[in-house]
């Protein structure tokens, strides 16, 4: 059975850090892109960041320079690490892994990252 638990949301100031995991099983972990999405209320989800299995990885405008996505395929963990948190920050965010041959996915339950002074 696909499980996909993520960690690591919460409440955080303006300027603060946070860093989600995402701890999967029941796949071969090494074969899959890893990803990172975000859905604040009332907006479309969006694409946060990715990591394919060379290490490659892309990010939306809003967070480059602020976030970085890493995997470890021994612990099959993906992380996103998040600094410099700003307001707009605020949403759900999901774990998504991606099969690199068939394309099935999976996504993670949510965590909510609230950045607020």
């Amino acid at each position: 059975q696909v499980q996909l638990v993520e960690s690591g949301g919460g409440l955080v100031q303006p300027g603060g850090s946070l860093r989600l995991s995402c701890a999967a099983s029941g796949i071969i972990f090494s074969i899959y892109t890893m990803g990172w999405y975000r859905q604040a209320p009332g907006k479309q989800r969006e694409l946060v960041a990715a990591i394919i299995r060379d290490g490659t990885t892309n990010f939306a405008d809003s967070v480059k320079g602020r976030f970085t996505i890493s995997r470890d395929n021994a612990k099959n963990t993906v992380y996103l690490q998040m600094n410099s948190l700003k307001p707009e920050d605020t949403a759900v965010y999901n774990c998504n892994v991606r099969n690199i041959i068939s394309t099935r996915q999976y996504w993670g339950q949510g965590t909510q990252v609230t950045v607020s002074s």
